[in-house]
Parts: C-alpha cells; structure tokens; sequence
C-alpha cells in the first residue's frame, strides 16, 4: 500500500493525535490531557503515514537531555507517541519511520535517543537495549514499619497545593536529577506534566494532594499522590497511590514515607514506579510484605556512537577497542577505542588496531546508563571477549553506583 511519509504540521495534530488514540485503544483523551500535549508537542520532529486524507502512523520526538553517568545532561531525543494503524500493520510503516526518525535525530546533533516500550519486543531490531529498570510496590503499611535515620524526626511536613508547590517541588527535582542516571531535566513546559490531573488519571481517587518535608524554612522533599478509599465491612483499609517522591537527604526522605505510611484510614501504599535501589527498601521492616515487582524502564539507543560514548563519565580507567555491529546505523559499526582517564573523562576514536570486546549497538545501549553490566551481557552470549581480561575492565568502567531510572514517562 502506498503512503505518503512526512513532518508533521500544526493543521493535522489532531488527525495524528486521532492515529494515536485508536492504536492504544480507542479511549478519547482527556480534554487536560489533550491540551498538556498540544502545548508541549514539537511538531517540526514529529513524523505521520498518510493513506490519502487518513494517519495510518505516527513517530515523534522530544527535545530532552538526560542526564547520564557522571551527572552530565546529555541531549537525547525522547521518542514518543509511536503507533500503526491496525489496517495497516505488516507493510513497513513502522521501520520506514524509525529509519527516518535516526536520520533526523543524527541531523539535529543528539547522540542518543531513548524511549519507554509499550511492548518490550518492538525496540530491539532498531538498536534500543534495555538500559533500566523500575520497580512496583504494594506495601502492607498497616503491617510493615519503617527504621528512620537521625533527624527524622527534625523534618516538618506539611500540605500544600500541588500548583502552589509547584516551584518548590522543581527547585528539589532540578537538584536530585544529575544524581541518578536515566533522569529527564525538566525542559520547559515539562513542569505542568507532574501536576497535570485528569479525573481519568486517578485510578478512583482523590485529586492529587501534595505534602513538603522542610528543615529550618527550606524545602528538602515533597510527595505527590491520590488517596483511594475503601472499606472491608467495618474495617477501613483506604489505599495510597504514590505519584512523585524525591527528597534532597535521608531524613527528609523517611520523613514523606512516614507520612504516607500513617494516613489515617488507610492500610496500602502503592508506587507505580521506583528506582529498583529505592532506599525505601532498606527502610522497610518487612520486604516481602512490599510486593516489589521488577520491569523494563528507559531504552537507549546510540545514534553517533563516538559522541555518545564521549560524553558520559566512567567509573575507573580503561583502554578497549570495541567492534560495534550497527546494521540499522552503519555509520556507528566497526572498530572504536574506548579510553578513560581517572577522573572518568573518555575518547571514543575509530581505530584499525584489533578488537578487544565484540557486541551490538543494543548492548551500548543497554549498558550506557550504568544499570545493566557488560558482564551480565556476555552471560547472556550477547558480548564476546575477544582479550583476556578486556571484559572486566570495560564492566568495571560502564557501571554506575547509582541504578538508573527514568522518574516520568513522555
């Protein structure tokens, strides 16, 4: 079938958006959440299939810097908003949009690109590994307790509404983001998606309430979250769903936990998504009773290898040649030096000397971000060493002491 691929303009956002909304199902957005991605839409970097007058597909990309191991924030494109239109599946519309998609990205100077996968299974044969996870919870808080560190009990939290709180709540996520690999610098914009709140969004629940823990006049943590409750017979047994938490130190964190884990009326806190080295974890008195579940979270895909690799920070010295199989992006295949010095600073320069590790562009992907080892990888068969003892060091130097974490989907 012949259809027509093309930049997206102002005038067909909604027969785009419309595209979109069949693929996932057919449920209209929300007429908030509608205008929150009208106003926050790039459409010069958005890519459409059209069958005469009708979107068959859709691809866009943000404009994002991530920040990677090291604390640098790196521009990446955030590709978002991927769907084929169910007449139109098995024809090629997907892979001629990501081909185009890669080539852009590459014009516009962004190394990287990442996404989250609404079916892990799409991704891989367009070089996008698996670079983090995220973890659910289910906690049992009438049951589980939680052991406070020194100064907990100095932290005062208080209510607030989510908008008015907005800037505080910014300022603490601006200064947590260059700590944790995988996270989104707030672009501008960005700051009415963590207060954006749909009646369709809340599960059942209340309207999203917002509490700060403060220290001597300053903000050093806020939460956001719906309250849902509920009865069994007499008993009330009322449900926290966790939005957003972040905290700038160990007792300010407890702190916002505390509170939620003592609301009256309520005997579950759920989080839809945590770092999978949440420290809450060892906060717990119980961990079984916290029903964690592990799944894929941020992909990542090395569009300009080279630059890529440059601008991320290593955890220990290391000298390796790499052979990179690229088939999707040829122009990133072949032999790379990969050198680091010991403050973690790197050259990443095409080379002709022998190779020393064998691996795919999916497997930078992967390990890029300092979650997931090159050694796992290579357990996996998926990295073959091809110098003793060139693995370990190449591990050593990708990890990050830090699990990455994407804190919000786009």
């Amino acid at each position: 079938m012949n259809t027509d691929l093309r930049t997206l303009s102002a005038t067909e956002w909604d027969s785009w958006l419309g595209c979109i909304e069949l693929a996932f199902g057919g449920v209209p957005l929300s007429p908030e959440s509608r205008e929150l991605y009208a106003a926050l839409a790039e459409p010069e970097r958005a890519l459409g299939h059209w069958d005469g007058a009708e979107c068959v597909g859709t691809a866009g990309a943000y404009g994002f810097r991530l920040t990677v191991p090291g604390g640098a924030a790196v521009p990446a494109a955030g590709i978002t908003m991927v769907s084929v239109a169910s007449t139109h599946r098995r024809q090629g519309l997907l892979t001629s949009m990501m081909r185009r998609q890669l080539d852009d990205v590459r014009s516009w100077g962004e190394p990287l690109a990442v996404l989250t996968a609404s079916e892990p299974g799409i991704y891989g044969r367009f070089g996008y590994g698996a670079a983090s996870a995220e973890a659910t919870l289910r906690i049992d808080s009438s049951r589980v307790g939680l052991a406070l560190p020194p100064g907990t009990d100095g932290v005062r939290v208080r209510r607030s509404s989510p908008r008015e709180a907005l800037d505080a709540c910014e300022a603490v996520y601006a200064r947590v983001a260059p700590d944790r690999p995988g996270t989104l610098v707030r672009q501008p914009g960005w700051e009415r998606v963590p207060v954006s709140d749909p009646e369709s969004s809340r599960g059942g629940g209340s309207p999203l309430q917002c509490v700060l823990a403060e220290r001597d006049g300053e903000v050093t943590g806020y939460v956001t979250f719906h309250l849902r409750p509920g009865w069994d017979g007499a008993v009330p047994n009322g449900t926290v769903a966790v939005r957003d938490l972040a905290a700038l130190d160990p007792a300010s964190y407890a702190a916002l936990w505390r509170f939620l884990f003592g609301i009256d009326l309520t005997s579950v806190v759920e989080c839809g998504s945590r770092p999978v080295d949440d420290a809450l974890l060892r906060l717990v008195s119980d961990v079984r009773r916290c029903e964690v579940r592990v799944r894929d979270g941020l992909y990542v895909r090395l569009v300009e290898l080279g630059a890529a690799l440059e601008a991320r920070a290593y955890r220990a010295p290391v000298d390796v040649v790499l052979e990179v199989e690229d088939a999707f992006c040829p122009w990133n295949a072949g032999r790379w030096r990969l050198t680091t010095d010991a403050e973690g600073a790197a050259t990443c320069r095409r080379t002709e000397d022998e190779p020393e590790l064998a691996l795919s562009v999916n497997d930078l992907g992967a390990a890029y971000l300092g979650g997931v080892s090159l050694t796992t990888l290579a357990a996996a068969g998926t990295v073959r060493e091809l110098r003793e003892g060139a693995l370990a060091a190449a591990s050593l130097a990708f990890g990050s002491d830090t699990q990455p974490w994407c804190p919000h989907g786009f």
